[in-house]
């Protein structure tokens, strides 16, 4: 792959949000599968260098502050790579900043997308294409084919702390589903009456946990209300991090999610996933990637839908009918494959 006097240096940009760390880690997995001495280092954007703290395969985590002096921040960063003399900066963004850097990174090559405005000052692009069959996981690997690697999809892979496992143990005395029932995005998220529905129609011998950020509390609040069955629905949205979340997934009977990040959770998790799909679909290259998971989209022909590739505010439309015509008998839990 690369050929050096000592253990080639990696560095991996990905300053996005979290769904998309986590499935950068696929790569991670990748390189040191062709390259067992590598050393990797990874840039992300502050807060969310948790979900690789600790990480095995991991030599340094840098962190991009984009809310506070973000170019100041981005100069500071600038200084510390090109001092580190990198053999290979693979930038998985398509934004300008990022760019910059890696045009700038003084690395030995440098790899990106066409789609950067930046991109013709790299050693190597690579286009970047929403197609069918194609996974984001997919698209990052396309980075290293410049460098000769080619091999299977690998999954993305998280590795939670020995404390994660201890919190998340104390919630695993029984079986559980778990319903991370929220988004960023208002047109990406099933309707909570439709959630609370699901509930009332699961076992019910089966406990339910809503997961989520501090700032869904309340929602989720709502949801569990809306159930009429609070006595075995238990709102740990803001009690567990993302880490311990991602504990809690893999110990699921199912986890039931919309196009988010708790979806990337449980593909890194391999564990079981029913991924509502509302107003995006998943030939986007975001599905689930875990052994047993399906896709659950309205069986509703929509000229709308998708209406972009991200999320919006409100539906355009304002019909929302890519939620709403979705069936709750179709999240059941019948076997997934």
């Amino acid at each position: 792959m690369i050929t050096a006097t000592k253990p080639p240096r990696f560095l991996i940009i990905q300053t996005a949000f979290i769904g998309d760390v986590i499935l950068t880690t696929a790569l991670l997995e990748q390189i040191r599968a062709v390259q067992p001495d590598a050393r990797l280092d990874v840039l992300v954007r502050k807060g969310n260098e948790s979900l690789l703290a600790g990480h095995p395969l991991l030599n340094e985590v840098l962190t991009w502050d984009k809310k506070n002096a973000k170019y100041r921040d981005l100069w500071r960063i600038l200084t510390f790579v090109r001092a580190q003399q990198y053999d290979v900066v693979l930038n998985l963004q398509r934004f300008g900043a990022t760019g910059l850097l890696t045009a700038l990174s003084n690395a030995r090559l440098t790899v990106g997308f066409d789609k950067n405005p930046f991109s013709r000052f790299f050693t190597y692009r690579v286009d970047h294409r929403y197609e069918p069959g194609v996974h984001e996981v997919d698209r990052n690997a396309g980075l290293l084919a410049p460098l000769g690697v080619k091999g299977p999809r690998t999954r993305p892979k998280l590795y939670p702390s020995s404390d994660d496992y201890a919190v998340a143990r104390s919630y695993q005395n029984k079986p559980y589903v778990c319903i991370a029932p929220t988004t960023v995005w208002f047109t990406k998220q099933y309707p909570p009456e439709r959630w609370a529905e699901l509930i009332q129609v699961l076992p019910i011998d089966l406990t339910v946990y809503l997961l989520g950020a501090p700032t869904d509390l309340a929602l989720c609040e709502t949801i569990r209300t809306l159930s009429g069955q609070e006595g075995r629905v238990v709102n740990l949205a803001g009690r567990m991090n993302l880490m311990r979340s991602a504990v809690l997934h893999a110990g699921a009977v199912m986890n039931y999610v919309n196009d988010s990040a708790a979806l990337h959770l449980c593909s890194a998790m391999n564990a079981p996933t029913t991924a509502v799909f509302c107003s995006t679909v998943p030939q986007f290259g975001f599905g689930p990637l875990a052994d047993k998971s399906r896709v659950v989209q309205t069986p509703e022909p929509l000229s709308c839908k998708p209406c972009g590739v991200h999320g919006r505010t409100s539906c355009p439309l304002e019909h929302f009918r890519c939620a709403w015509g979705i069936r709750v008998s179709d999240l059941s839990l019948g076997d997934v494959h």
